[in-house]
């Protein structure tokens, strides 16, 4: 297959997902639409959305977005494979006209991430435990598109979203690798994330990081079966 990964900065690339890509053997395209503008759409499979540090409403200072908008519709109308994350999921809401604002609080670290009962026949989160500790970095959240089905939540904030047969949107970052949450802590800035423990998070990290990639390939590799099986 050929895969089309969005990022928003250089620091919030593919990752896990990325290595999933490349392990079925498939190609990966990483694009940076915030320095380079839309991609070209050749015949993606499938699609990925990652993270960054801007917010779906701050068209004003990232003109990109507008453009990102028009994107992802005119992906979800060819009805191409979709899954976004965190940022990434918020823009695909945004498209399927679901709120996205700032939750009753931020989540910056490790937050116990629930299963809902729809997830029990998800083509991807059937494959997940009921229960797990998801890495998160988010000060703003989706709501439920119209239509859309909940798969995943915890007191805070839904958590991840089906729309339709084909676009997922999740939260909490499973695609992140150990030096990529190294390096979020080298540049977060207390005005934006808090004060953060770093020590705290370092060694949560250190703890959870391996667990954490496993189930982050595993819900890339379910996406990517999904993909295959409408070509």
């Amino acid at each position: 297959m050929s895969v089309l990964a969005l990022i928003h900065q250089d620091d919030a690339g593919s990752g896990i997902f990325g290595e999933a890509v490349r392990e079925r053997g498939d190609d990966l395209v990483e694009w940076n639409i915030a320095t380079s503008g839309p991609p070209p759409l050749d015949d993606y499979d499938a699609v990925l959305v990652f993270g960054g540090a801007m917010h779906v409403d701050q068209e004003d200072r990232h003109p990109w977005l507008r453009l990102e908008d028009d994107l992802l519709r005119g992906l979800l109308r060819a009805r191409v494979p979709l899954l976004g994350v965190c940022l990434g999921a918020q823009l695909l809401a945004k498209s399927l006209a679901a709120p996205v604002a700032p939750p009753a609080n931020p989540e910056v670290g490790w937050y116990e991430v629930e299963l809902t009962p729809e997830a029990e026949d998800d083509p991807l989160f059937s494959a997940l435990p009921k229960r797990f500790e998801a890495f998160q970095w988010h000060r703003y959240a989706f709501g439920l598109p119209p239509g859309a089905i909940p798969l995943a939540q915890n007191a805070n904030c839904l958590q991840a979203y089906r729309a339709g047969d084909v676009a997922w949107g999740i939260q909490f970052h499973a695609e992140v690798r150990g030096e990529t949450v190294a390096a979020w802590l080298e540049s977060s800035r207390p005005e934006e994330d808090g004060d953060l423990d770093f020590e705290r998070l370092e060694a949560e990290t250190e703890g959870r990081i391996d667990r954490w990639n496993e189930l982050g390939k595993l819900l890339a590799g379910r996406f990517l079966d999904s993909a295959s099986r409408r070509r």
